[in-house]
């Protein structure tokens, strides 16, 4: 098994499974793909945060293109495709 295997595995699944939201629920906030993650797909041993998923999608998932929202001032998600 090569170092850092599991680290890498577990930052591809997290990456999947946003991309896979997003695309299913676009216009989605950080805190509604968090909620996701940790109520419903049991994720909750990553220490998620909509902190940390908002400076985890511009670095690894760089086909989500975010916009403000004007009513609320929070970022949200979509495709770009």
């Amino acid at each position: 098994m090569a170092k850092g295997a599991q680290k890498e595995a577990r930052l591809r699944r997290l990456r999947e499974e946003i991309l896979k939201f997003v695309s299913v629920n676009p216009g989605c906030t950080a805190s509604q793909i968090v909620a996701w993650l940790s109520i419903d797909l049991k994720m909750k041993n990553h220490g998620l945060t909509p902190r940390k998923v908002g400076f985890f999608i511009p670095r690894y998932c760089k086909e989500l293109v975010w916009k403000q929202d004007s009513l609320t001032g929070k970022r949200v998600y979509t495709n770009t495709a």
